[in-house]
């Protein structure tokens, strides 16, 4: 038997929590780890008595009979069970934040964009900043996605949060998050995602000022990596760039809040302790990181635009096989090589619907302006999109030597659900009203008598 993953033990800062963060690499693998030596029992889940005096606890991420390749559980050793985590808890308002079905807005049939909405002035916490875009399907069947925008400016004190409604998808845009986890420590900054379990507790803070960023809900089956087909065993999103946290904890006894997100509704109770208290921790259901950078592209080499299915990085598959209830896809860096080729995305109408957000440079279907860093796009279920007349104009007449797109990450998350506006994003003054007419600009070509 492999002995278990043992860090040196995490010297405890000054309010009991474990200030050293590490990681372990690999996507979906059975991790195992623990903060002090020997807190992980070993040959068994539930032991009569643990060490330390820890409890066990699992957290199960699918149903107990799930198929081996799609069983999702962990064993926590903790220095409270999460019941005792627990107490009279009142509903709270959700401010700004939505869950489908919310069909609050009915706009007209159109490409839809914003400018980026800018950080508020004033204190506000990760919990707070949620601005929802766009939902879809049902949370309580377990189907769809939301969309949102978070603005942070500034950290969870004693205040913590999960989220079982879904797990969420961070993808930050300006500014770092440290994401304390009851499995760990994760740190990200734009440039990087990091994706939280179902039912999985946090606090989040902003260690370097304020931030913003993406956050999609994931209502449906967690997010996995996709399938390679003819391309084969490497490129993509490799496994062995995900990262896990390892074990750390939280001994603190303080006056403390916890929200939980069930139902579409948050809801608080008090507490007398911090619940990111688990000492070690083993299984496969738990929170990473990737860093979006180490993503290898591929594509044609010779002619033509391959579908933009190529930059899938996590797909969370629906029952329908072939068909997601989210692509995460990513456009970022790449080659462009191909001959008597037009390079940018060709004009196309999707039975899916696409979000795009846009977290650094220029999107080579957007060059005429107007989708700038922190904006996004709503292109929704058999709606036509396409590039812009600046961005059609130039890849119709540039010199076909290959180029590198460089400086450049863009973003879409893709269901087969259409997606709601939010009466917020409807009336949000970085609603660009005139972007649907876009496509007006494009000239006529059109010649019989010329080839």
């Amino acid at each position: 038997m492999n002995a278990p993953f043992r860090p040196q033990p995490l010297t405890p800062g000054p309010q009991g929590a474990a200030n050293e963060t590490g990681y372990m690499p690999g996507f979906g693998n059975g991790f195992e780890t623990e903060a002090l030596p020997g807190a992980l029992p070993i040959g068994r889940n539930s032991p009569q008595r643990c060490p330390y005096g820890l409890y066990a606890e699992q957290l199960s991420g699918s149903p107990f009979t799930a198929p081996r390749a799609t069983n999702e559980r962990s064993w926590l050793y903790r220095i409270r069970p999460t019941v005792a985590h627990w107490g009279a808890f009142t509903k709270v308002d959700a401010g700004l934040w939505r869950t489908a079905p919310a069909a609050e807005v009915d706009l007209p049939l159109a490409p839809l964009r914003w400018d980026p909405i800018p950080l508020p002035e004033g204190p506000v916490s990760f919990l707070e900043g949620i601005r929802t875009i766009t939902t879809a399907g049902d949370a309580g069947s377990q189907t769809g996605m939301g969309t949102h925008v978070y603005l942070v400016t500034r950290s969870m004190v004693d205040e913590y949060f999960y989220n079982a409604d879904g797990e969420m998808l961070f993808v930050p845009q300006q500014g770092a998050l440290r994401i304390a986890t009851e499995f760990g420590i994760i740190d990200i900054a734009p440039g990087e995602i990091a994706v939280i379990p179902r039912g999985v507790k946090i606090r989040v803070e902003i260690p370097g000022g304020p931030a913003r960023g993406y956050l999609c809900e994931n209502y449906g089956g967690a997010f996995t990596l996709p399938e390679r087909g003819p391309i084969g065993a490497n490129c993509m999103a490799n496994q062995r760039d995900f990262l896990t946290p390892v074990a750390a904890y939280e001994d603190r006894d303080a006056p403390s809040s916890m929200v939980v997100k069930w139902g579409g509704n948050l809801w608080r109770t008090e507490l007398a302790h911090s619940p990111l208290d688990v000492v070690a921790w083993h299984g496969n259901y738990a929170p990473y990181k990737y860093d979006l950078r180490r993503y290898s592209p591929v594509g044609p080499i010779l002619f033509d635009h391959a579908d933009p299915s190529i930059f899938t990085v996590m797909t969370s598959p629906s029952e329908t096989p072939g068909t997601a209830n989210i692509d995460f896809v990513l456009f970022s860096d790449r080659w462009l090589v191909g001959e008597n080729t037009f390079r940018p995305p060709w004009y196309h109408m999707n039975v899916m619907s696409e979000f795009m957000g846009l977290v650094e440079g220029v999107y080579d279907a957007k060059t005429g302006g107007g989708f700038v860093p922190g904006g996004f796009s709503l292109h929704n279920c058999m709606l036509p999109h396409g590039p812009d007349m600046a961005a059609f104009e130039a890849a119709s007449n540039a010199e076909l030597k290959p180029h590198k797109l460089e400086g450049t990450m863009a973003f879409m998350l893709e269901t087969r659900l259409p997606q709601r506006v939010t009466r917020y994003a409807a009336e949000a003054p970085q609603f660009q009203r005139d972007y649907a007419g876009y496509g007006a600009g494009l000239r006529k070509h059109f010649n019989p008598n010329q080839r």
